[in-house]
């Protein structure tokens, strides 16, 4: 048998160079499984199973699907593929294309979700500015993103575990979250709910928890723990973020797996950029995801940079939605400053998840209109007539005023209004925490371990006995009680 298969590969290599597509056919039954063994003398070539017979006449490998066998060598080259649709509900003006998938949210709602992208903007410029001042030591902006944070989280139960990136604040404070505790947090002050650790408004998440959090003071939920707009609040189901790209990809794959088996109705929601899709950790979870069977919606923000790298030195297939079905999940591309077309999809996402068990794949379509970061000049790698383009032809608030405007419920009056004393709110939480007391410095040793262990009790008591030498080179003024 080894004979006669070196011979076929010998026959094969030693012609086909010399030959056409057409000709190859012709020779193919030179290596057929009859070459590779004698007859028995019994009708059937040995070593071959005759229950197995039916199989020759398709594909049936363990690592694909039902498939066909063809005699066309075609790679599937990228480029030929037809690019995946972007999902559009609402026109730039406010004008809703097809009024059958009209979510018809009534005028509450509605206006809860312009309110909340209004005060989030409100919100990032003054921090974006204190920051600038030197008042806190980072800051990032959404800018241009509202939409997408806003309408996936307004189509999300309370119940539903979040897992952010830097660019969600706008899911907290829909659930919430204060803009007051944000700066908390940014100045670690004594209000900073993590404790000077590091984490939205939907949820209730207020201006004055956001700031909470970028100033880490007293009130910041994380207690001073984390650098500023790490946000993150046990209360509203959403975890703390981390700075490192990538790490919450294969946890929300682990969360959601914990919530499959405890059968408990709720859904887990993984945010990140164009960026973090090309780090380590996304690949395993996605696996994961889709081989467990797990309700997690992987809700991509495409806003066309991972810092100054663009989508196209990132990436060269279609996009982000596209690489789905490689991994067996559902995925749609929506247009990330489209709220209402969002929030179907997020809405219709949840249902496939929580209600079949399987992963789905968002990538809303954007763009990130400020700079990366307070690290970061933009104008280094593209320019201002780019940002401005974006900025004034499709801004996610813009076009839900238009819808509110045609609706009869909002007018030029109201807006001006409402942005008034919504930046007065703003800066009465930023000056609420920009002179609020800093974290009791014994948070640094809590959280970690149920008991402190004699190594961590030691590194706690060497500290205490630090200070109480040095009080006088100390500001612990500045600080809640430190015995």
């Amino acid at each position: 048998m080894a004979v006669i298969f070196r011979k076929c590969i010998w026959n094969f290599f030693s012609i086909s160079s010399k030959i056409s597509s057409q000709e190859l056919v012709a020779i193919a039954p030179i290596c057929t499984s009859s070459n590779f063994g004698q007859s028995s003398g019994q009708g059937q070539p040995t070593g071959v199973d005759p229950s197995l017979a039916h199989l020759d006449d398709s594909p049936q490998y363990p690592g694909i699907r039902t498939a066909e066998y063809t005699l066309d060598m075609d790679f599937n080259f990228p480029e030929n593929d037809k690019p995946m649709p972007v999902y559009r509900l609402m026109d730039k003006k406010g004008k809703i294309l097809d009024p059958s998938q009209d979510p018809k949210l009534d005028e509450d709602k509605v206006k809860k979700m312009y309110k909340n992208m209004v005060t989030l903007k409100i919100m990032d410029k003054i921090m974006y500015d204190s920051q600038r001042q030197g008042r806190i030591s980072f800051y990032m902006t959404n800018f241009g993103e509202e939409g997408a944070q806003t309408g996936s989280s307004a189509a999300l139960n309370d119940d539903d575990l979040v897992f952010g990136q830097y660019r969600e604040a706008g899911v907290l404070t829909w659930r919430g979250y204060t803009p007051y505790q944000a700066m908390s947090q940014c100045y670690s002050n004594a209000d900073d709910m993590l404790k000077g650790r590091s984490v939205l408004t939907w949820r209730g998440y207020t201006p004055y928890q956001a700031m909470s959090q970028c100033y880490s003071n007293a009130d910041d939920m994380l207690k001073g723990r984390s650098m500023p707009v790490h946000y993150g609040s046990k209360e509203l189901n959403f975890v703390p973020m981390s700075s490192p790209l990538g790490t919450q990809f294969p946890q929300a794959a682990g969360a959601a797996y914990a919530f499959k088996r405890a059968q408990n109705g709720r859904c887990v929601v993984c945010y990140f950029g164009d960026g973090a899709a090309s780090e380590g950790d996304a690949h395993p979870a996605f696996n994961f995801a889709a081989t467990l069977e797990c309700p997690v919606i992987f809700f991509c923000r495409n806003n066309g940079y991972a810092i100054s790298t663009p989508t196209t030195d990132q990436y060269r297939g279609d996009g982000i939605a596209s690489r789905g079905s490689g991994y067996g999940m559902a995925s749609v591309r929506v247009d990330g400053n489209d709220t209402f077309a969002v929030y179907n999809v997020t809405k219709a996402a949840r249902e496939v998840a929580v209600g079949h068990n399987r992963p789905v794949l968002i990538e809303a379509m954007t763009y990130r209109v400020g700079h990366h970061s307070t690290s970061d000049d933009s104008s280094a790698y593209r320019s201002t007539d780019e940002v401005r383009t974006w900025e004034e032809r499709d801004n996610p608030i813009n076009r839900l005023r238009h819808y509110m405007t045609n609706q009869g419920w909002w007018c030029d009056d109201t807006d001006k209004s409402y942005q008034k004393e919504t930046r007065k709110m703003v800066l009465d939480a930023f000056h609420k925490a920009d002179k609020r007391i800093r974290p009791n410095p014994e948070y640094m040793f809590e959280d970690v371990y149920d008991t402190m262990p004699p190594h961590l009790q030691e590194q706690f008591n060497e500290m205490k006995e630090h200070v109480a030498n040095y009080r006088e080179h100390y500001p612990l003024e500045k600080y809640e009680k430190f015995v």
